[in-house]
């Protein structure tokens, strides 16, 4: 059983001279760490709107942050990409925030916005001082409610040939780009919310028509779907008053179409190559896994950080400093809305094999199910994962977005201490039983290899790590 030492100022000069940092078993800080809250407020307007209201005082500044229950796991096949077409819409001006007035009024008063778009929700949020509240506010609610009557196809072509043009920047003309746009249909069914990337595909992108732009909006884009959170310096009653005078009168939307999501395993291992304009050869493996806050989530997480959550990561170590071959190698669980995947990406040092690269990532894993993690490494990644947590709620602007976030995924805006808890939960038998429940299953291993090197492509046979 590992110990936890006194953090003491006094005694790191002697530690450090000696080297005994290196050797000390991380800290059971997770054990000890009270229950942590984000504190909010809720309520739903007549028309279907949620409002989340979370007061901090500590600084003069506000954040707004608007989800609309919509990806591009909501959209049809052919007719992907709308979701994220429509988050450049958004900003292309509404009926009485003429474009480009929403960034000049919003920049006038010392504010600032952006907007992001996955497979399962887009936001649009705004983050200044307090007095440029009622202002993010009624920006907010015109787009949402009257966005519609400036709705053109100039609008539409316009912002088509940018998202065009950003695919091309964004996947097909970066490098290892391609990955991107072909794992989504490796690792999902045909019709699966998730079978095609965020950004859609062109030709889908070129036939949108301005109406088939509309219809999506009248469906997905109504305060019925949509969840605002205020956050930051401000009066609760106060924000509630302003909320219902901007957004009270815009109409409920119909309840959204939603495509269902069907359950799938893997059948095969399946194996792609692309050849792309890469000096290095890179690796992917993506396994199925469970989406989002699942039982198996949290300890798909802990075991993604003992294989490369750190310098000393089972994968890092091997790869990157034992036996140099790798450059880099991440491992990550995606738990999504609907569903959620495992990958291993390792990027291979100029020449290398990418079934050498394979080969020390079985040959680890298999290692891992066999004996399971050790104390110290599931001590650092329950330590590590929390600390990460805290360190994303260091301002207003990412508090709201994470009363959004468990809000969505759970039902409950504070969710926090119930995040900690699940990660602190996790044993070493539960990342030893996922590692073999999961990744022993069929996957999907995709080479991006330099032009004319298929060689280098995993997949050949008699390999020794």
């Amino acid at each position: 059983m590992s110990q936890c030492f006194p953090r003491r100022a006094r005694w790191l000069g002697a530690m450090l001279a000696v080297g005994v940092l290196a050797v000390l078993p991380p800290c059971r800080l997770a054990a000890q760490t009270p229950a942590l809250h984000l504190p909010y407020t809720i309520d739903t307007l007549p028309n279907g709107l949620t409002l989340i209201v979370h007061e901090d005082r500590s600084v003069p500044t506000v954040a707004v942050n608007v989800w609309y229950h919509v990806g591009s796991g909501d959209e049809r096949v052919g007719r992907t990409g709308f979701a994220h077409l429509f988050e450049h819409l958004m900003f292309m001006g509404s009926q009485n925030a003429v474009y480009p007035a929403f960034d000049r009024l919003l920049e006038a008063a010392g504010g600032n916005n952006n907007g992001s778009t996955t497979e399962d929700r887009t936001n649009y949020y705004e983050s200044g001082p307090r007095t440029a509240l009622p202002l993010m506010l009624w920006l907010e609610a015109d787009r949402m409610g009257w966005l519609l009557p400036t709705m053109d196809s100039a609008k539409v072509d316009l912002q088509r040939d940018v998202v065009k043009n950003e695919r091309r920047q964004s996947y097909e003309n970066r490098p290892y780009g391609q990955a991107f746009i072909n794992l989504p249909s490796a690792m999902y069914p045909p019709g699966h919310p998730y079978s095609w990337p965020v950004i859609g595909s062109m030709r889908d992108l070129t036939a949108a028509s301005v109406e088939d732009v509309k219809n999506f909006f009248r469906m997905f884009y109504a305060p019925n779907n949509a969840t605002l959170v205020v956050a930051g310096d401000v009066d609760p009653v106060e924000v509630r008053r302003l909320v219902r005078q901007y957004f009270a009168e815009i109409p409920r939307g119909p309840a959204p179409d939603r495509p269902p999501t069907p359950t799938f395993q893997l059948p095969r291992d399946t194996t792609v190559v692309l050849e792309d304009r890469v000096q290095l050869p890179r690796l992917y493996i993506d396994w199925h896994t469970v989406k989002g806050y699942a039982t198996d989530d949290a300890a798909l997480n802990v075991l993604a950080y003992v294989l490369t959550g750190a310098k000393n990561g089972r994968l890092t170590q091997t790869l990157v400093y034992d036996r140099q071959v790798a450059t880099n190698v991440f491992a990550g669980q995606d738990g999504k809305l609907r569903d959620g995947d495992f990958s291993v990406i390792a990027t291979g040092k100029p020449g290398t094999p990418l079934d050498t690269l394979q080969a020390i990532v079985d040959r680890e894993l298999a290692r891992l199910i066999a004996q399971g993690p050790t104390q110290h490494e599931l001590d650092q990644a329950q330590n590590s994962l929390e600390a990460s947590q805290l360190r994303q709620l260091e301002n207003v602007d990412a508090k709201a977005d994470q009363l959004n976030y468990y809000y969505y995924f759970t039902g409950q805006p504070d969710f926090l201490a119930q995040d900690l808890a699940r990660t602190r939960a996790v044993t070493a038998a539960d990342v030893q039983r996922v590692a073999r429940q999961y990744l022993q299953a069929p996957r999907v291993v995709l080479s991006v290899v330099p032009e004319g090197h298929r060689e280098l492509a995993a997949g050949r046979t008699g390999v020794t790590p």
